[in-house]
Formats: structure tokens, C-alpha cells, sequence
């Protein structure tokens, strides 16, 4: 499916990767709709680009998750794809003498479960259309994770896998699955992230991100140079080493 002249919803559209996507989207003529947890960023967001649509969702809210696509597609019959952009990334401590498990069920709630749920809701609607595409986002950290960051890092690993089985459950639909695999790119997913002198810039990512997009062909795996050192690590035979370069 080319990536213009689309209505695409991108979850977690109020800041980072996903507002960044949705304006540069925009910009290819697409129609933007975007969800975020916070009111304030989100209508920030929508005060900046007045002319695309937004809803606030919070995706950890099992009621809100449930109603949401309803009250999506009966203002937006014509959605042509879906970006699962929403996500946290937070620490967790397991040498701790008592391991909270918070952390981990808030990151599977947002990383894993929410994708699933709005993807079951909403793809008997994309197959409906003509075209249409379902775009997860994973993270070069589902291929050598962080050790910092463990269920982040799995939620991603997962993310990868089951997008490789909607693939191949929907390859003979209307519907192209696609895997966006960010590096670590300049944005406050994580306090400080932004600064971080091996971040990729975020405008050198959406560039990169859009110009495969725009490609007649677009690939399963949609990968920007950075994200080689990750994905390519275990192929490449220097696993071990990629893992004690992220992980110190």
C-alpha cells in the first residue's frame, strides 16, 4: 500500500516517534488521526496540526480500550491503516530485595496487549478496504534487549513475532503487515534519552522511516541504517559482543 492520500491512525500520536510520524505523514498528504494518554500534550499536538483528528486514550484502561474502535471507525469509515505506535520503556530492578512487578504489567499492558486488542478490533475493518495496512513498531532492542529494561525489551521481542504471524495469516488479504524497528532515536521515551550522544536524531529517523515508506515496494521490516548493529547482530554472528556494547 503507498503512503499517501491515506487515513492513518497512529497510536501514541502526541509526542516522540509517533507525533513526528504523523506531521511528516501529513506532510505526503495523508490524513492523521491521532490517540494519546495525556490531554495536554495531545491537544497540544492537535493545536499545532489543526487538521488532524485526535481522541485520548489511555491504552492501560480496559473500558476505554474495548470502546474506542467503535467510536474510530463510526467517525472514520474511510481508515486506511494503522500505526501501534504507543509504548513506555521504563527500569526494572530484579536484584532488588523485594521485586515489584509493576513496571512489568504496566510495559505488557502498553507494549503488547493494547496492540493486540486494537488490532483484533480493527482489522475486520481494514480487511475491508481495498488497501490497507497494519503497522506494529518493535525496537532494535527485541533483537539484543537491555538488560536495564528486561520486559521493555521482551514486549519488543514479542512484537516481532507476532507481527511475523499476522503477516503470514494475512498475506492473502488486502491488509500489509509492516514492522517499524526504531534504534535508540532522540526522543524522552526514557528521562535524558533525548541528549544521549549515540541517539539517532529524531528528524534523521522520520526521514529515513518515510523515504522507505514512499517506495513502491514497501519492505516487511522497514529499518533504518542505525538499526543494523541490532537486527544484525545473531546473523552476523556477534551476538555477544553487540549485547556487552549495549549493556556495558
Amino acid at each position: 500500500m503507498a503512503f499517501t492520500n491515506r487515513k492513518i491512525l497512529i497510536t501514541g500520536g502526541n509526542s516522540g516517534i509517533g507525533l513526528a510520524l504523523a506531521e511528516a505523514l501529513q506532510a505526503k498528504g495523508n490524513r492523521i488521526i491521532i490517540t494519546g494518554r495525556n490531554p495536554q500534550s495531545l491537544q497540544a499536538a492537535l493545536d499545532r496540526n489543526p487538521e488532524m483528528a485526535g481522541y485520548p486514550l489511555d491504552v492501560t484502561d480496559a473500558a476505554a480500550l474495548a470502546a474506542f474502535p467503535a467510536q474510530l471507525l463510526a467517525e472514520h469509515a474511510d481508515l486506511d491503516a494503522v500505526i501501534l505506535n504507543a509504548g513506555i520503556m521504563e527500569a526494572e530492578d530484579y536484584t532488588a530485595d523485594t521485586v515489584s512487578t509493576d513496571v512489568a504489567d504496566r510495559t505488557i499492558a502498553t507494549n503488547l496487549t493494547a496492540p493486540i486488542h486494537l488490532a483484533a478490533a480493527l482489522l475486520p475493518h481494514l480487511r475491508s478496504r481495498p488497501e490497507a495496512a497494519l503497522l506494529t513498531v518493535s525496537s532494535g532492542l527485541a533483537f539484543v534487549p537491555r538488560a536495564q529494561n528486561p520486559v521493555y525489551s521482551a514486549t519488543k521481542a514479542a512484537i516481532h513475532s507476532w507481527s511475523q504471524g499476522l503477516r503470514h495469516q494475512l498475506k492473502d488479504t488486502s491488509v500489509r503487515v509492516h514492522e517499524i524497528a526504531p534504534p535508540l532515536v532522540a526522543t524522552e521515551l526514557t528521562p535524558g534519552q533525548s541528549k544521549a550522544p549515540m541517539a539517532l536524531p529524531l528528524d534523521a529517523f522520520i526521514a529515513e522511516v518515510v523515504q522507505i515508506l514512499s517506495q513502491d515496494r514497501v519492505p516487511d521490516e522497514i529499518l533504518v541504517e542505525r538499526v543494523a548493529f541490532q537486527r544484525n547482530a545473531e546473523r552476523e554472528g556477534r551476538y555477544e559482543s553487540t549485547f556487552t556494547a549495549i549493556n556495558g
